[in-house]
């Protein structure tokens, strides 16, 4: 059995770390990118950005005044044996968001869509949003990733059609990234997650994940796939705009495409932006009190891209 004092606890130390500390990978990215730019005030926000994540960490206060929009993401293997159940689970997600609202301090962004009504905690109807995934892996164990993704912006969801083709997704992605940097929507550089596929609530999700739940240099597994993410880093960085919508080369850091079956009629896809204060944390929390704490989601296993009705490898050790 899972403590649920421990998942509570834990979740707490999570926040801190997804507000205060930037991740290794899009760390070393922005480094990598920040070489090679050369637009005089791309450059300039690039250096201060770098100064201001240096500065967060070791006065341990939130990388960015606007710390977004807390969400969690849950991995279960299919062994989990939790503390008072699900409900108890999310009740102590809820609780953890709250107090860290307080205690990092992140800034209270949730309020009632019509009477702006704000508990000053981050939580209320739907939030924060609590997605659970599940492993069929051995082990007592629960995956938890914050994520603290921006809750205006850089977001944005087109039907386009079979005949469309490559060339469509790759108009609709320009046109995107033009609107958020022209507009200042994205806080770029940014990692770009695109959705396709799938009915049109799957393919928000799809693209919301490929943003915040894959690491730089992460490709997807489909060769043909990775070389899109490929080719869309490149062009996403050679429209002329690069740090805050200013002149230069560093729009994207990444891009991180997912797929999902979707109507014979159609061909969904969803452009989001993880923008600049990158913020996500995950650990591992055990049965037995041990607690791995990691930067990647490792959100994307072959069990979560499967095809087939029955997981092959569960067949396969059946027989």
């Amino acid at each position: 059995m899972i403590p649920l004092s421990l998942i509570q606890s834990t979740a707490e130390d999570l926040m801190d770390k997804a507000a205060i500390e930037i991740p290794q990978d899009y760390l070393d990215g922005l480094r990598a990118t920040a070489a090679v730019e050369d637009g005089d005030l791309s450059s300039f926000v690039l250096q201060a950005m770098l100064e201001n994540y240096e500065a967060a960490k070791e006065d341990r206060r939130a990388m960015c005044g606007d710390t977004g929009c807390p969400r969690w993401y849950v991995k279960m293997s299919n062994d989990a044996r939790i503390e008072g159940g699900p409900v108890a689970l999310e009740t102590a997600l809820r609780r953890a968001t709250a107090n860290a609202t307080n205690g990092v301090p992140l800034r209270p962004n949730r309020v009632h869509p019509l009477w702006r009504t704000d508990h000053d905690n981050n939580v209320g109807i739907n939030a924060p949003e609590i997605e659970v995934g599940f492993e069929p892996e051995d082990g007592n164990w629960i995956d938890l990733t914050t994520v603290h993704k921006g809750g205006l912006f850089g977001t944005d969801y087109r039907m386009l059609f079979p005949s469309d083709g490559i060339e469509g997704i790759r108009r609709f992605y320009l046109d995107s990234l033009v609107a958020f940097g022209k507009r200042g929507l994205a806080c770029q550089p940014a990692i770009i997650g695109i959705g396709l596929g799938g009915s049109k609530d799957t393919c928000m999700v799809l693209g919301k994940r490929a943003a915040c739940l894959r690491t730089v240099g992460d490709r997807n597994p489909d060769p043909r796939i990775a070389e899109l993410e490929e080719d869309f880093k490149e062009l996403g960085n050679s429209i002329g705009m690069g740090a805050m919508g200013f002149v230069g080369k560093s729009m994207v850091i990444d891009c991180h495409i997912e797929v999902g079956y979707c109507h014979t009629g159609g061909m969904q896809m969803s452009v989001y932006a993880f923008r600049l204060s990158s913020r996500r944390a995950v650990a591992r929390v055990w049965a037995d009190g041990r607690v791995e704490h990691r930067t990647d989601p490792d959100w994307f296993t072959p069990y979560q891209r499967r095809e087939t009705v029955e997981w092959a490898a569960m067949q396969e050790a059946a027989e």
